[in-house]
């Protein structure tokens, strides 16, 4: 299963770009049902939780826009680190704020998903 890098890479673009979008049914896609998500606020969300906030409405991203990713790919298991520049509205308050992250993948049955998540805020 090596060699799975930059497709990690892109697929995590491909989240990203979802989450902007408010693309659930990607979303849906990508992420794994037992994601543990790690803002950089320290909330922590499950999959539900997370496209919930979207769906309803009170989180609302707008750009989410990474750099600098790099991945290690551990055969069915890749970790990505890298950068992000994240533009969000939450609960009506717009913010927008650099993080620095770790973001896990792994293959499940032939299927990639985001199984974990852990964000950093960068000083700005």
């Amino acid at each position: 299963m090596a060699g799975n890098a930059q497709k990690i890479i892109e697929l995590d673009r491909k989240r990203m770009q979802a989450m902007a979008d408010k693309d659930i049914a990607t979303l849906n896609a990508l992420i794994s049902d037992d994601l543990v998500y790690t803002h950089s606020s320290a909330r922590l969300d499950t999959k539900k939780s997370l496209i919930g906030n979207m769906e309803s409405g009170s989180t609302v991203y707008t750009s989410v826009v990474p750099s600098d990713v790099k991945a290690q790919d551990l055969g069915d298991t890749v970790v990505l680190t890298g950068s992000c520049r994240i533009s969000v509205m939450s609960n009506g308050k717009p913010n927008s704020f650099g993080v620095r992250f770790t973001d896990v993948y792994a293959n499940k049955n032939g299927n990639w998903q985001m199984i974990a998540w852990q964000s950093t805020r960068t000083p700005d």
